[in-house]
C-alpha cells in the first residue's frame, strides 16, 4: 500500500479525456453531416459514445471519492473552485447570447423593418407556456434546496423525495419546451430574431438536460448511500449547476419572452 505524504489526489492515467474528445468530434462532425446529407447515423454514434464515456468517467470519479477516499478536504476545496470557475465560464457563454439579442433588439436594422420583433414575426405569449416553465424551474429550485437541507440534516428520505421531484420538474420543463418548439410560428431561419431566440433558449434547454442527468446520477448515488452530511460535493455541485440554470432562465424569460415580445 502506497503511503501519501500530501493531501492531494494525483489522478492515475485515464483513457476517458481522449475518448470524450473523440466522441465530441464525432458528434460535431455528425451534426455537419446530418445538416448537409440528412444522415443522422454519425451523430447518433457520437452521442452514444459520449454517453458511454461519461458513464465510465463518472464511475471512476465516484470510486475515487466514495470508495477509495481520495477526495480529502484539500481535494474538495480544489473541486469547489473548479466548479465555481466552470459556472463563471458558463455565465460568459450565455452573456454572448444576451449581447447578440440586445444588440439586435435595441437598434433593429432596416433589413428587419427597424422594429422588434421584425415585421411578419409573431412571438410567443409570455404569460402562457413560458410563464408555466418559469414556475416549474422556480419550483425545482425550491425542491433541490429542500433536498440539500435534508441531506445536511441526515434526513435521507427528504433528500430522496426532493431530488426525485426536481428531476421530474426538469423532465417536464424539457417536454414543454420541446412542445413550444414544435408549435413555434417562426423558425431559426427567420431573421436575427429566430436565430437569437432558438440559439439562446436551445442552449438553455441543453443545459437543463445536462443538469437533469447530473441530478439523476446524484439520485442513484444517494440511493446507494454515497453521500453523507459532511461529504457530498457531487450533490452540491449538481445543486449549484441547477440554480445557475434557474437564474439564466429568469433572464431569458424577462428579456426574450416578455420584454422582447
Amino acid at each position: 500500500m502506497n503511503q501519501l505524504n500530501h493531501p492531494y489526489h494525483l489522478v492515475n492515467m485515464s483513457p476517458w479525456p481522449l475518448a470524450s474528445a473523440l466522441a465530441a468530434l464525432t458528434i460535431t462532425s455528425g451534426l455537419v453531416k446530418w445538416f448537409h446529407t440528412f444522415d443522422v447515423n454519425m451523430f447518433l454514434i457520437g452521442l452514444m459514445s459520449a454517453i458511454l464515456v461519461s458513464f465510465q468517467w463518472w464511475r471512476d470519479i465516484t470510486r475515487e471519492g466514495t470508495l477509495q477516499g481520495y477526495h480529502s478536504l484539500m481535494v474538495n476545496y480544489g473541486l469547489r473552485w473548479g466548479m465555481i470557475l466552470f459556472i463563471i465560464s458558463e455565465v460568459f457563454f450565455f452573456l454572448s447570447f444576451f449581447w447578440a439579442f440586445f444588440h439586435s433588439s435595441l437598434s433593429p436594422n432596416i433589413e428587419v423593418g427597424a422594429v422588434w420583433p421584425p415585421m411578419g414575426i409573431q412571438g410567443f405569449n409570455p404569460f402562457q407556456v413560458p410563464l408555466l416553465n418559469t414556475a416549474i424551474l422556480l419550483a425545482s429550485g425550491v425542491t433541490i434546496t429542500w433536498a440539500h437541507h435534508g441531506l445536511m440534516e441526515n434526513n435521507f428520505d427528504q433528500c430522496r423525495q426532493g431530488l426525485l421531484l426536481t428531476i421530474i420538474l426538469g423532465v417536464y420543463f424539457t417536454f414543454l419546451q420541446g412542445l413550444e418548439y414544435v408549435e413555434a410560428p417562426f423558425s431559426i431561419a427567420d431573421s436575427v430574431y429566430g436565430s437569437t431566440f432558438f440559439v439562446a433558449t436551445g442552449f438553455h434547454g441543453l443545459h437543463v438536460l445536462i443538469g437533469t442527468s447530473f441530478l439523476f446520477i446524484c439520485f442513484i448515488r444517494h440511493l446507494r448511500c454515497h453521500f453523507s452530511a459532511s461529504h457530498h460535493f457531487g450533490f452540491e455541485a449538481a445543486a449549484w449547476y441547477w440554480h445557475f440554470v434557474d437564474v439564466v432562465w429568469l433572464f431569458l424569460y424577462i428579456s426574450i419572452y416578455w420584454w422582447g415580445e
